[in-house]
């Protein structure tokens, strides 16, 4: 029984009818149908911690996906299980991937803003300065994008470029 049709949960389980009757209606492939069925229950698997279980569908939904802006999000998702399991190489290089597709993904933008600014934080806890701010500057580069696609959020981000002095590197997009 497929994931999405064991949850208890009363938002999950309407979302699940509400989106498979759309996709009935909808004149769409029998592979993007089961495409979305994995993405599906690879973010209910993701939203209870499941990670290997999520990934598992994640990666049949990329694989049968042809949609480019729907496979950037299943990218992201994959990196945000990355991300929480502290593999921040996996994390970025998903992040990547992502961007690729739908280079308008701020929040993508912005989770990899974060993690090049923890492991700022790192090299500067370790003495590493010159890595520090390497590692700071590519955040800076990440949140500057970020902010350009949506100018209402990160504000802790924005802050941070201006008490920095970061916030006057002009970035190119």
């Amino acid at each position: 029984m497929p994931r999405s049709q064991r949850n208890d949960n009363f938002i999950d389980k309407t979302f699940t009818v509400i989106a498979d009757l759309i996709l009935k209606i909808l004149p769409v492939s029998k592979k993007t149908k089961e495409a979305f069925a994995y993405y599906r229950d690879g973010m209910s698997a993701q939203s209870e911690g499941a990670y290997a279980e999520a990934l598992e569908n994640y990666y049949e939904a990329l694989r049968l996906e042809e949609d480019p802006y729907d496979k950037s999000y299943t990218f992201y998702n994959i990196a945000l299980i990355h991300t929480s399991n502290g593999d921040q190489t996996k994390a970025l290089e998903y992040y990547r991937q992502a961007l690729d597709l739908n280079p308008k993904m701020p929040q993508a933008l912005n989770n990899m803003a974060v993690i090049y600014h923890a492991q700022g934080e790192q090299a500067a806890e370790q003495g590493d300065m010159e890595m520090a701010e390497a590692l700071f500057d590519q955040a800076a580069f990440y949140w500057k994008q970020a902010i350009r696609l949506a100018p209402d959020n990160y504000i802790e981000a924005q802050n941070w470029l201006k008490t920095t002095g970061r916030s006057k590197l002009d970035i190119l997009i």
